[in-house]
């Protein structure tokens, strides 16, 4: 569906997992695809809220694929959780991580090292090390009275073998043991599309999101006003897609599909 009377696109803000690839296998020419964008003139930003990866190993992920961009057209739910305890921990201090090596090395930088001792807040993201006593440690902190913070609620991960557990699959953990629900700060918090449109110098109504999946990236860029579109190569059917409200501005097989309509 296209919208009628929409502003001229200027910029691009486009998820990953599901968007440009399924773990390790490209979905499309990636080359091709950021050629014909920056053909058009348009700026492009990548925002994921998968937090396994920092800026610099997304950066060479991409450059694997062929594509070559700067690290400030890179956000992920890492900076939104950096942000939200900046402002209110701007001193830094201790946190509790249930995370990847990337999530505490990016937190750590800020001075937010990971500890169990007089912990401020108890952070959960993708962990593909996840052990019980991880949770365990959470579950008592939290328990305990720490603030419970979700980098995204991601429930599935898209791969080539099919989807698998996700961000969300961790924090339902957590959240069935100490029936306190996390703060999400990842998407469809739209505190990452704002960084993306800040840095990029465009406004919510000449940008189109894009994005697989319909509860994040596009509930997302619909609160903020942004163009959505959303692809079917990640983790939504065209079913779901078909049903949600309000409905994306775009609903395309994948990124080079819904680029052919733009």
């Amino acid at each position: 569906m296209v919208p009628a009377n929409t502003q001229k696109v200027k910029a691009l803000i486009l998820d990953m997992d599901g968007v440009l690839w399924r773990d390790n296998q490209p979905i499309g020419d990636l080359p091709t695809i950021f050629s014909i964008i920056k053909q058009r003139g348009w700026k492009v930003t990548l925002a994921t809220n998968n937090a396994t990866l920092s800026v610099e190993q997304y950066l060479d992920k991409l450059a694997g694929f062929g594509v070559n961009l700067v690290p400030e057209q890179i956000v992920n739910s890492t900076m939104a959780v950096l942000h939200y305890l900046s402002r209110r921990y701007p001193q830094g201090g201790p946190i509790y991580v249930v995370g990847e090596s990337s999530l505490i090395q990016t937190l750590a930088e800020s001075n937010f090292e990971n500890s169990e001792k007089a912990t401020l807040a108890v952070i959960v993201g993708m962990d593909r090390g996840v052990t019980y006593e991880k949770l365990r440690r959470a579950t008592l902190l939290i328990r305990s009275g720490v603030p419970f913070i979700g980098t995204n609620p991601d429930k599935t991960f898209p791969t080539p073998e099919g989807l698998v557990p996700g961000a969300g699959a961790i924090l339902a953990a957590v959240e069935a043991a100490t029936s306190v629900q996390p703060i999400i700060v990842g998407k469809p918090s739209p505190e990452m599309y704002r960084v993306a449109l800040e840095r990029m110098g465009v406004s919510p109504a000449s940008t189109v999101v894009v994005g697989d999946r319909l509860e994040t990236d596009i509930a997302g860029g619909q609160q903020l006003g942004c163009k959505t579109g959303l692809v079917l190569s990640g983790v939504t059917g065209l079913q779901a897609a078909r049903s949600w409200t309000p409905s994306p501005d775009w609903i395309e097989a994948d990124l080079t599909a819904l680029l052919d309509r733009l």
